[in-house]
């Protein structure tokens, strides 16, 4: 009985300690199904968090995270492994302003992460 209870007090332990951030134009995420590289390049890039399951990124810009949906596991492979992540998020990843190729405004946001 002790061993189940203990058990259930590192769970909940765990739950309580889960990181969060906040998303620009969405709320607060969850990271603890991420994961999560920072990023030591000279560059607004900083953090690249990745959920392969639900295809989902959170990256941190400069101190603000966004949010990128049905995004492939190869396009995050190819920003983690880009000389210049700001270049490569630019030009593969960012859109227009009112749409782009991973766009959470006109690609559904998963919805384990909806608010």
């Amino acid at each position: 009985m002790k061993i189940v209870i203990l058990s259930a007090l590192v769970f909940v332990c765990q739950l309580a300690t889960a990181e969060t951030v906040q998303v620009k134009y969405h709320g607060t995420v969850a990271l603890d199904s991420f994961a999560c590289t920072a990023v030591s390049e000279s560059s607004d890039v900083s953090r690249i968090c990745y959920d392969k399951a639900e295809r989902y990124m959170v990256i941190r810009l400069k101190a603000t995270h966004y949010h990128y949906c049905e995004i492939d596991a190869s396009t995050v492979q190819g920003l983690l492994q880009a000389s210049s992540k700001r270049e490569f998020f630019q030009t593969r990843i960012r859109g227009s302003g009112s749409d782009g190729p991973f766009d959470c405004r006109t690609h559904p946001i998963p919805k384990k992460y909806r608010q």
